[in-house]
């Protein structure tokens, strides 16, 4: 499959088009077996391509940004399902990377006000450059916003007032073993979170608490070894109620969602 697409890539032509192909010239060859040589270097497809797919959308990617993955999708999917019937919801997506969920939810909840939060100088100007095409085709304009998720001082004029606050942070155990195309090429503050990879979420949740509305919901994507230790931990902090994991299509652990209890 990467060879076909890195084959269309090449040719411009959608992957279904090269079963019309008969042959390929020279120059298109060459420049073939040169990514070819690349991902076998195990450089991530996406890097080669330029691009991402992620549910409608196809973000731009390289080097310096985490390649959005498809189980993020689902939480994109719940975060959606929560956002139905209000019209201007208020969302912040915190650790923004290619923009993915803050640019998914806004393209589709054409209502919905996105803030995209991003720590790494690298990382955000992806953030920008993929925020600015998606408005130049129509959707509403997402507020991209250079900052750290366990800043307490980021975002105060939204204390309190927002519906949605999800996020795909660092979550990998300091030492883990992953494969190179993560190891060598996602950034690595996209990536580790600590002993536990839980250290960068405990102060996301301090966040999230301040920024929610009360009754407002949060969404966490975790490693699949995560799936008792991130809901403990959200239990924990005292902020959150109805405590939930949710599986991948896979029957993964893979996110965790909450609700703002009422301040009192």
């Amino acid at each position: 499959m990467d060879a076909e697409l890195l084959l269309a890539h090449v040719l411009g032509v959608p992957r279904t088009a090269l079963l019309t192909r008969d042959r390929v010239d020279d120059d298109a060859a060459a420049r073939f077996a040169a990514l070819l040589d690349q991902r076998a270097e195990r450089v991530p497809l996406q890097h080669l391509t330029g691009r991402a797919p992620f549910r409608h959308l196809e973000l731009a990617v390289g080097p310096g940004v985490f390649v959005p993955r498809p189980e993020t999708e689902q939480l994109v999917e719940w975060a959606l399902e929560r956002l139905a019937g209000v019209p201007e919801p208020v969302v912040v997506d915190l650790g923004s990377g290619s923009g993915a969920i803050a640019l998914s939810v806004a393209a589709e909840h054409p209502g919905a006000r996105v803030t995209a939060v991003e720590r790494d100088p690298g990382a955000v100007e992806w953030t920008r450059h993929n925020a600015a095409l998606r408005a130049a085709t129509g959707d509403r304009p997402v507020t991209v916003l250079a900052g750290d998720m366990t800043d307490p001082g980021l975002l105060p004029e939204l204390d309190g007032a927002v519906d949605l606050v999800v996020s795909n942070p660092p979550y990998v155990p300091d030492g883990a073993r992953v494969p190179r195309e993560v190891a060598d090429h996602d950034p690595p503050l996209a990536l580790w979170g600590g002993p536990d990879g839980l250290d960068v979420v405990r102060g996301l949740l301090r966040t999230a608490a301040r920024l929610l509305r009360d009754g407002g919901a949060l969404g966490v994507e975790h490693a699949d070894q995560q799936g008792s230790a991130l809901p403990a931990v959200v239990r924990a902090h005292g902020a959150f109620d109805d405590v939930a994991d949710h599986p991948d299509l896979a029957g993964r652990p893979r996110f965790t969602t909450a609700r703002r209890v009422r301040r009192h």
